[in-house]
């Protein structure tokens, strides 16, 4: 890689000045992105970092000697460092004219990190769409084609491995939460934000494979039978990739079944998906129900000992065989010595042998109505006990004849009401239900505060 990239291309983003040269850095690809080319005349990018460093909010650079420097040669040394890193290079034409242009790698750089910063999210179905219409479409240039598909089938493998991963860093980071308020705030706006509403629930409805799958897969074993596509498809990839027509040959019928492959396995990562999704909101509601636990029961003190437990392992940063060195544990359980002896200690008397005596069994019926009150209370707390269904019917219930209702209209007056809110928020991202939601923005009512949302009944197909 660094016979292509200067050894030193990253520096600039990891010294100490490294805010000011991404500043920079973004101010010239704002600049000459407008451009024909990533190339413009250096004193006009001299005047634009010129007037940046002129701005009393520029990051100030921690360099010797660089404070005495007015803006423009603050200017012109940020040209000469970015040239000396690889980013960007200078060079003059026929008319004298100094050019700088950013090098090809640099742009594919800057473009990355752009998306990164702005927390740009993958477009499942632009990369979907795409491969269904390139499978279907009769064209002259099958090996280009080919090629097209095949990589926007491994960019579309590639964003769901990261929505998975994105899920697994979402649970490992609920540890750092200490309070109910905390939990429930990252996953309610952090996690749904971020996650749910942007990438997963697209996945489940507009963006569904399933829905492309099938015909995608059937086309594809359909164009491997087909020896004119193969014929062509071949000569095509052995012009692009200067080979042999039977190496593209190979090469055809490889990237066809890798294809092919990919959506049929691609079950398995939809699978670990969904697992995850529910396992983080399960988690994220076990650790605020833990948290909410309190009293002097011995659940309650349990509770107050894990959690001053996790709090000396997260501020002393041990690992998890560190706990054994929590000094307060050895004063959880105390053994006591004695320091009288009398025979009782050191002898147990022989009892004698007693006289067995049967009793007689009792065949009393049970209580039928004792029996009967366990188990209508058992009842009542399955009741109790929500779930998907459950939680359906309710929202059909509260919405009767209408298509479409805010969540500040359910029923609001218990905390019993509340925890319906939460769960019609949690189970409306499910693809199974009758319902589907929109979140809007923060509202309170009957002094519960949570983010508002529109509750719509889903089309029956």
């Amino acid at each position: 890689m660094f016979q292509i990239i200067s050894e030193n291309f990253f520096v600039p983003l990891a010294s100490p000045n490294k805010m000011i040269y991404w500043e920079c850095l973004v101010k010239l690809f704002s600049v000459m992105n407008y451009q024909l080319s990533f190339g413009v005349e250096r004193d006009v990018l001299v005047q634009e970092l010129q007037y940046y460093f002129e701005q009393e909010q520029a990051v100030s650079i921690e360099e010797e000697g660089f404070d005495g420097k007015n803006s423009r040669d603050k200017a012109n040394w940020m040209l000469r460092r970015l040239e000396y890193y690889g980013w960007i290079e200078i060079e003059t034409d026929k008319s004298y004219v100094q050019r700088a242009s950013f090098k090809e790698y640099a742009v594919k750089v800057i473009k990355t990190l752009l998306e990164i910063e702005e927390g740009r999210q993958i477009e499942y179905q632009g990369y979907i769409y795409t491969i269904y219409s390139l499978v279907r479409s009769n064209t002259d240039n099958p090996g280009i084609v080919l090629l097209s598909i095949l990589e926007n089938t491994d960019m579309l493998i590639t964003g769901l491995k990261n929505l998975n991963s994105g899920i697994k860093y979402y649970i490992d980071e609920l540890t750092k939460y200490k309070t109910p308020a905390e939990i429930m705030d990252v996953l309610f706006n952090d996690y749904i934000e971020n996650i749910v509403d942007k990438a997963y629930h697209r996945l489940l409805t507009s963006d569904n494979v399933s829905k492309f799958r099938p015909e995608i897969v059937e086309r594809l074993e359909s164009k491997s039978r087909s020896k004119s596509y193969i014929g062509k498809a071949s000569a095509e990839l052995a012009g692009i990739r200067e080979i042999t027509v039977e190496q593209a040959e190979e090469l055809v019928y490889q990237y066809i079944h890798e294809i092919i492959d990919a959506f049929q396995n691609m079950d398995d990562i939809l699978a670990e998906i969904n697992q995850k999704n529910t396992q983080y909101q399960k988690a994220a509601i076990n650790r605020a129900k833990f948290y909410l636990i309190g009293g002097e029961d011995v659940r309650g003190q349990l509770k107050e000992i894990l959690s001053e437990v996790n709090e000396r392992i997260n501020a002393e940063n041990m690992e998890l065989g560190g706990i054994y060195r929590i000094t307060f544990l050895d004063e959880l359980i105390k053994l006591y010595s004695s320091g009288v002896l009398d025979e009782r200690s050191l002898y147990v008397p022989i009892e004698g042998k007693k006289e067995f005596k049967p009793v007689e069994l009792s065949d009393d019926l049970p209580d039928q109505a004792l029996r009967q009150e366990k188990l209508k209370k058992m009842m009542e707390k399955m009741e109790r006990v929500l779930n998907p269904q459950k939680i359906d019917l309710y929202v059909l219930n509260c919405m009767k004849d209408r298509k479409e209702m805010m969540a500040s209209e359910l029923p609001l007056q218990t905390t019993e009401d509340f925890v319906h809110v939460i769960y019609v928020r949690l189970y409306g991202q499910r693809k199974n239900m009758k319902y589907e939601i929109e979140p809007e923005k923060d509202i309170a009512v009957n002094g519960y505060r949570f983010k508002d949302y529109v509750i719509r009944k889903k089309e029956i197909q």
